[in-house]
């Protein structure tokens, strides 16, 4: 099969495209042909050379769907044909963590042998969810980020008619605004450094963009927007201060929750967030349930998330496309396609 491999960074091409073996099925797992898979903000930083890195010649791409086209031993409960989403992990299937559908926290976690920049990708049967007819194969592989989105909003406890405030305006902070529109927030705020994601913004469901840059007091327009300070602020920025403007900004006795993925060290005061008295949380991933919800959402008629999709390329454009997302991009949600019709 052809895959998209992690050469390092800075000796040439940081991906290259290669032949693989075509990938076997074991136990409890299936074998899935990938239809559509998203590049991540995470797959452009464990990439860059800088902070924590995937291992070299690591298949990447983790934001994926596509049809089952072989099944393992002891698979019963998903049938050739079927399309699915899959987390990107393969738990023990006897643990805690994967009884709650949570494999990512599963001592045994495998987070090596799925992946979809590639035209086949092992997943296991336990760790995806089939398709409802209609779904797109877009859609489906939108599943995974707005199920981190999902995620991070059931973790604030969002009260019905919260003020929201989201500081950035990448994938995981436009699925944040969808699912706190949709999940009660009354007044929902995007802010970002420049106005260029502002429709994509408004149209998954933020009521207010702040583009920084263009503001002179960032807080006083944050207040204006959502008519007083946020009762929420969701971090999904992912650069060092981040963490700290969220304290800042959110009102006393609220909740930040971080979602930007940072991987090297930052700091904030911890009195500033003392004297609030808020509540800081971190929130990586998802469960399955979210998985499962954020399907049925899409098939049930809410299309909303595709405004984020700005492109598809084919499998052999990936190198070229991944390098230039790296820096200010119009692109929002670039997919791929492994194969190239």
């Amino acid at each position: 099969m052809k895959a998209a491999v992690f050469k390092g960074a800075g000796n040439g091409p940081t991906l290259v495209i290669e032949n693989r073996p075509d990938p076997v099925p074991e136990a409890g797992e299936v074998l899935i042909k990938v239809s559509r898979a998203g590049i991540c903000g995470s797959d452009l930083h464990l990439t860059s050379g800088h902070g924590l890195q995937l291992p070299l010649d690591s298949i990447i791409g983790h934001e994926f769907c596509g049809e089952v086209v072989a099944l393992g031993a002891g698979v019963d409960s998903i049938k050739l044909g079927d399309r699915v989403a899959p987390m990107p992990y393969v738990g023990c299937g006897k643990c805690p963590a994967c009884f709650a559908g949570q494999p990512h926290h599963c001592p045994q976690a495998r987070f090596d042998i799925v992946h979809g920049f590639s035209e086949y990708s092992r997943v296991g049967v336990r760790d995806c969810v089939v398709l409802p007819a209609g779904l797109s194969d877009e859609e489906g592989a939108l599943i995974e980020p707005l199920a981190v989105g999902l995620q991070g909003v059931r973790k604030a406890t969002l009260p019905i008619g919260a003020r929201v405030l989201i500081t950035g305006a990448g994938p995981i902070g436009l699925a944040t605004a969808f699912w706190a529109q949709r999940l009660g927030a009354s007044k929902v705020a995007v802010m970002a450094a420049s106005s260029r994601r502002r429709d994509i913004a408004q149209a998954v469901g933020a009521t207010h963009f702040i583009a920084q840059k263009e503001v002179a007091d960032p807080g006083a327009a944050i207040q204006e927007a959502l008519g007083g300070a946020p009762d929420v602020v969701f971090e999904a920025v992912g650069l060092p201060g981040a963490i700290a403007q969220a304290i800042d900004y959110v009102k006393p006795l609220g909740t930040v929750v971080s979602l930007g993925f940072l991987g090297e060290p930052d700091s904030f005061v911890p009195v500033a967030a003392l004297t609030k008295e808020l509540r800081l949380l971190f929130s990586m991933c998802y469960d399955k349930q979210d998985f499962q919800y954020t399907a049925d959402v899409m098939a049930a008629g809410d299309h909303r998330p595709r405004a984020m999709i700005t492109g598809t390329i084919n499998l052999d454009a990936l190198p070229e496309k991944f390098e230039t997302l790296r820096g200010a991009s119009a692109d929002c949600k670039v997919m791929v396609t492994p194969w190239n019709h």
